[in-house]
């Protein structure tokens, strides 16, 4: 399995971080992306994915904290994306050298649930950081908690063309529809077996199979038979599992094609 978003690199998973990993693996997790939600933490992000073959990193700053972005910030971005990448001459003597740890501009996009930073200074961070994915040709992770409409109305603008998943989607059939219309993913976590959760549920079974992918969004959301306490990759079988009942599939299929799609997504192939 394929965790998409998960934040390894938080001080939640200092005291155990190796032992996480290997109950992920056990679990059946082989491969985990770590997106970013500021400068500071885009640079652990990487340097974490630089010491280990089966994770990845993202990087950007969350819209909460994009009170003091501007063009240093996006420059410090762009900066890091840059020095992760292999030099052009290392390519050349060997082909078996490690690309970029790199996988995604992400996680930025609107959050207008905290209310922390005004709408429109988050809007202008999230079209910066869009144009900072298409510059680098990487995919995109997308933030958005109460902002469907205006998170659309930027991607229709700013993100065409872009490969894209909007993390944790938590929208309405409608939204599902406008997010495939423009052709990207959505990732799936733990809300998804709340009980309260019919909208994602629908919307789970609504979306084409090769537009998911699961997450975990670790510390955060864990399912619901953790609900409450920490969340960690281990625990994404559960949300396999729901997607297989919603969908009346197996949970090995839902596995192998949330993967696959995963891999598609942010070419990993």
């Amino acid at each position: 399995m394929f965790d998409t978003h998960c934040h390894l690199d938080v001080p939640a998973f200092d005291q155990d971080r190796a032992a996480v990993f290997s109950r992920a693996h056990a679990a059946g997790v082989s491969l985990v992306l770590n997106p970013a939600y500021d400068l500071l933490s885009s640079r652990r992000a990487v340097a974490l994915a630089q010491s280990r073959d089966d994770l990845v990193a993202a990087i950007g700053v969350h819209p909460n904290d994009t009170g003091e972005f501007g063009v240093a910030e996006l420059s410090e971005l762009r900066q890091i994306a840059l020095a992760a990448r292999p030099a052009p001459e290392t390519d050349q003597i060997d082909a078996s050298a490690r690309p970029s740890p790199i996988a995604a501009i992400g996680e930025i996009g609107l959050d207008y649930h905290w209310k922390t930073v005004g709408p429109d200074k988050q809007a202008e961070a999230f079209v910066m950081q869009l144009g900072l994915a298409r510059e680098l040709e990487l995919p995109v992770i997308i933030h958005c908690r109460d902002a469907y409409d205006d998170c659309l109305h930027i991607l229709r603008e700013h993100g065409q063309g872009l490969a894209l998943v909007m993390h944790s989607f938590a929208g309405k059939l409608s939204h599902l529809r406008a997010v495939l219309d423009l052709g990207y993913y959505i990732g799936i976590g733990g809300p998804v077996t709340y009980p309260s959760a019919h909208t994602l549920r629908d919307c789970v079974e609504a979306a084409p199979l090769d537009r998911l992918v699961i997450e975990t969004d670790a510390p955060y959301l864990a399912p619901q038979t953790w609900r409450g306490k920490r969340n960690e990759p281990a625990y994404i079988g559960t949300v396999v599992d729901k997607i297989a009942a919603v969908r009346h599939m197996s949970a090995g299929d839902i596995a192998r094609m949330t993967m696959d799609n995963g891999r598609r997504l942010f070419r990993l192939v």
